[in-house]
């Protein structure tokens, strides 16, 4: 049931994602609302939140072929195959944000890995054929010596790719938004919350097989999803509190817009009750978190929590002008500082998310190595 749902809503969104598509690759960036001003928009946020997931489930993987804890043995390739799937959609989003796709070659061909851009780009293509590599091995039931070192340089790019996303953010001087030292450090975390959330979702709703010890791995990916919301908020806390005793204006005038202004209604009521205290209410009490629906349904809100989260790091930064007067100076398309997503970004975002849902549950029912029989129905 749970899974005819999820391909019929993901082939909705990809059918609501056609028409985006189309416009971006064949008409072009005329309909999008970022600009001069605010360059990066709701793909930058998506590519973030995706990557966040692929580098998340990718830690998730390594209890089970690295550190070989037993009660998560027989979870890695469905962990693996969900890194292998939501990493192509993080490319596809800020793929989509390039104003010249057609010249990523020179970035393979012309690289300055000085750029932390370029280091960005070769680790992604490293970490994605790493995770093939990784995901055929599990299909062959390896756990020798090569399948643990691969895990390993896999665990080691997992955490540098999340936090090399932060430290793309924290350079930018300019932003003082971003610029502290505790963004490069936070994103390995919410990667992991978003890998530990995306396995409640795949334990919670499909089982992976394994009646007898689901209700206990369920009750430990719960209790992880709530010890990583706690250190969420204290991570809120810390930033937005020097934040504002710091002073500085650009920095004050940010956080007051994700508190107060156009975006509070986001933070406030998805990013904070809907995906931070309902799961944490709902996921300490043993007798829900253990409940399949329930935990899958925790899971969902959770990301959905870590969606609206990077919308409100890329967002805010880019909407506080960095010159006095600049609103005024200059008047045409693309030249609004205030930013809200356009039908054509959300298109384009529904088309990925709802790929990514249906190459996973496909891949649940069409590869042998990952057939589940087993889904939940309570």
């Amino acid at each position: 049931m749970i899974k005819k749902a999820l391909y019929g809503l993901g082939a909705v969104a990809l059918l609501l994602g056609l028409w985006g598509f189309y416009t971006r690759l064949f008409v072009g960036e005329r309909d999008v609302n970022y600009g001069s001003y605010v360059p990066w928009g709701l793909w930058v946020a998506m590519y973030l939140f995706f990557a966040g997931i692929s580098t998340g489930a990718y830690m998730i993987a390594t209890l089970d072929y690295l550190f070989e804890v037993q009660l998560f043995r027989g979870t890695g390739r469905f962990a693996l195959w969900g890194a292998l799937v939501t990493m192509p959609a993080a490319l596809m989003t800020i793929g989509m944000d390039l104003g010249h796709m057609e010249r990523i070659w020179k970035v393979y061909l012309q690289p300055n890995f000085f750029s932390l851009l370029a280091q960005m780009v070769w680790g992604y293509s490293i970490f994605l054929l790493l995770t093939a590599l990784s995901l055929w091995f599990a299909t062959r039931e390896r756990r020798d010596s090569p399948m643990k070192v691969l895990m390993a340089v896999g665990l080691f790019l997992s955490v540098f790719l999340s936090g090399g996303v932060g430290a793309l953010l924290g350079i930018n001087a300019n932003r003082a938004y971003w610029h502290i030292g505790l963004l490069p450090a936070q994103f390995p975390v919410f990667s992991l919350a978003s890998g530990v959330a995306f396995m409640l979702i795949i334990v919670g709703w499909f089982g992976l097989g394994s009646e007898t010890k689901r209700p206990q791995l369920l009750w430990v990916l719960s209790l992880l999803s709530v010890v990583l919301g706690l250190v969420k908020v204290y991570f809120l806390w810390v930033d937005f509190s020097q934040s504002l005793y710091s002073g500085i204006p650009d920095n004050v005038k940010a956080v007051q817009l994700v508190l107060f202004g156009p975006y509070a209604w986001a933070f406030w009521g998805l990013q904070i009750a809907l995906g931070t205290i309902a799961p944490i209410l709902v996921l300490v009490q043993p007798r829900l978190a253990k409940n399949g629906l329930w935990a899958g349904l925790m899971g969902v809100l959770i990301l959905v929590g870590f969606a609206v989260a990077r919308a409100n790091i890329v967002f805010p930064a880019l909407t506080v002008p960095e010159l006095e007067g600049l609103i005024t100076a200059f008047h045409g398309p693309h030249l609004n500082i205030d930013y809200f997503p356009s039908l054509l970004e959300w298109s384009v975002t529904l088309g990925v998310v709802g790929l990514a849902t249906l190459a996973y549950i496909l891949g649940l029912d069409r590869l042998p190595f990952l057939s589940v029989k087993t889904e939940v129905t309570k």
